[in-house]
């Protein structure tokens, strides 16, 4: 007798995934979609670095903004001329859309000297820390 493990959201994986395929088979089904990026963060002693893939991304479009300790991170990727023309397409997998991903920066990321650096599809923020101000008693004299 074989055991088999019952995984029940495998039919919903499963389900996604054939939905996805069917309304994606028609080229007039070429519409932009929103993706969150994945992302890569390692916390340094002097630094934190963030690494985010954003395959098939121009430099000039991506956008790394800053307000009130919420960095955001957002860059588009625009569909190709042949993607475009309904005539010469056969079926188009790639998606095509805007990444957008927001964090929250800790109180000792130095918001003012962050670097970007993309290659390869592969966008690398690096945000320094800041010196942490510590603690220290005042002596009250007496007058």
């Amino acid at each position: 007798m074989t055991l088999v493990r019952y995984e029940p959201w495998n039919f919903v994986t499963r389900l996604h995934r054939d939905l996805d395929q069917l309304l994606a088979d028609s080229p007039a089904n070429t519409r932009a979609t929103t993706v969150i990026p994945r992302v890569d963060v390692q916390d340094e002693a002097q630094r934190y670095v963030l690494q985010a893939d954003l395959p098939g991304v121009q430099p000039a479009d991506i956008e790394v903004t800053t307000d009130e300790g919420v960095l955001t991170l957002r860059a588009e990727r625009r569909a190709a001329a042949a993607e475009t023309s309904d005539s010469s397409v056969t079926r188009i997998e790639r998606n095509h859309g805007v990444y957008q991903r927001r964090f929250t920066l800790p109180e000792d990321a130095n918001l003012d000297a962050i670097d970007a650096k993309y290659a390869h599809g592969v966008l690398e923020l690096v945000i320094p820390k800041q010196a942490k101000t510590t603690p220290r008693r005042v002596t009250v004299q007496a007058a």
